[in-house]
């Protein structure tokens, strides 16, 4: 790979870096032709963007990236991996579905929203993250809840200010 070559990959990653909110790092070294597409094809229906990276190119990406990556330069060593999602735990749910028939991939580290995780052993706290569509969807539903006990009230007290007012003193009571 010639000097400009490279110089184009690390651009490249440096972008994808910069656009992506989850980037999951794994090893799946080991794997065949047959299990790796496999794996592929699992990563593209879970919207997932799945890459095989150089470590030295990945690392001058995360160098010349403006998000702080804290340790995970550190563990780019042997084959790597690299996962995109827009969604938190979804690499996570391919990577702990493929692993019920394989013992690959194996977690090295993630970069969640900020957040930094590194080893396979934090691979059953990144299925639990919740999307932040799953946050919003929860905020919403606990901000329903009180309006939707004001308006049942309402409707069982019928029309009457004094049916509302019995209502609403049997349900205090």
């Amino acid at each position: 790979m010639t000097r400009e070559e490279k110089s184009q990959v690390i651009e490249d990653l440096t972008a994808q870096l910069a656009d992506s909110a989850n980037i999951y790092l794994a090893d799946i070294s080991g794997l065949n032709a047959d299990t790796t597409s496999k794996l592929r094809r699992a990563c593209f229906k879970a919207n997932v963007k799945l890459a095989v990276v150089k470590n030295t190119l990945l690392a001058k990406a995360m160098e010349s990236s403006e998000k702080d990556f804290g340790e995970l330069p550190e563990i780019l060593k042997g084959n790597t991996s690299i996962m995109l999602s827009e969604t938190g735990n979804a690499p996570a749910k391919v990577i702990k579905e493929f692993r019920k028939k394989s013992d690959r991939p194996l977690l090295k580290g993630a970069f969640i929203e900020e957040a930094i995780y590194i080893g396979d052993d934090q691979l059953d706290a990144l299925v639990d993250i919740k999307s932040r569509e799953e946050l919003i969807g929860e905020i919403v539903g606990l901000l329903q809840s009180p309006a939707k006990n004001v308006i049942s009230a309402l409707k069982s007290g019928g029309s009457t200010i004094a049916g509302l007012v019995k209502t609403l003193q049997e349900r205090e009571g």
